[in-house]
Order: structure tokens, then sequence, then C-alpha cells
């Protein structure tokens, strides 16, 4: 099914673009979410307003991104957690732990999905974590794992 794009979605299209999706992708997510609309006549002729509201929309999210990654880029934050006698975490430190701690340090929300790292941290040690909050904009943040007394 050939859907134009309403709004941004993240690893897939932007808003105003023309992709051909799978029939239940569309029916059951895109179209309900208000995402995306079929493709017809009527609105590829809106084709162009679609696209010019799509990259305001981007500019905005794009200075509100940037001006909450160069408040967080260089904090450093602290994790506590179990070990066993092997040196190694019962559980692990994952992304959702992380965006919890910095949300709390900061006093601002942070999505668990800017949080990116490559597997869980099981292990006392420090890590630079990376915040994604989209393509274009980062921040690093330091996280200090550390054994729970």
């Amino acid at each position: 099914m050939e859907v134009v794009f309403t709004q941004d979605v993240p690893n897939k299209a932007r808003a105003g673009e023309v992709r051909r999706v799978p029939d239940g992708y569309a029916r059951n997510y895109l179209l309900p979410q208000g995402l995306a609309e079929i493709a017809t006549p009527e609105v590829l002729k809106r084709l162009h307003k679609i696209t010019a509201v799509g990259d305001e929309v981007r500019v905005r999210e794009t200075a509100v991104m940037e001006e909450l990654a160069s408040g967080l880029d260089d904090v450093s934050i602290t994790l506590t957690a179990r070990i066993t006698p092997t040196g190694r975490y019962y559980g692990a430190i994952t992304s959702t732990h992380i965006a919890m701690e910095l949300a709390e340090k900061v006093g601002r929300e942070v999505e668990r999905r800017w949080v990116e790292i490559a597997e869980p941290i099981r292990e006392p040690g420090e890590y630079d974590v990376l915040l994604r909050f989209s393509t274009e904009v980062t921040a690093t943040i330091h996280v200090n794992a550390e054994v729970e007394e």
C-alpha cells in the first residue's frame, strides 16, 4: 500500500514522503495513529503543504532537542546494584535505569529510547553513554556503575 507520511516516523520516513509499506503496518499502525494517509490523488495534491508542515515541526523539535542535549552533555550519574561473588551484577543496568536516574538528576523527563547502549551494563565501572535525541542531535553522559553496599 502506498501512503503519504503526515508526520516523521523514526527510522521509517519523514513527513511528506510517499512510501510503499506493508498493508498491515499501514492499516494497524500508521493510519489509526494519524502518521500517514493513503496516497490518493487528493492527498498527493496536498503533498507540498504536508512537507512544509513537517519541516516546520522538525525545525522546532530540533531546537528543543538541541537545548536539552546541551544541558545533558557531560552530566555524570551514579547507579548502584548488588553483585555476585564473581563480580558481575545480579541483573544489569539497562537504558531504563539510566533514563530514570538521569530524569531524577536533571528534573526533566528523559525517554528510555534516547539512551543508546550496545548491551546492558553487567559489571561495575565507568561508562560513556550516548543519548540520541534525533538523527542530528546527540549528547554523551558519564555513568558510574558502583557496587551496592
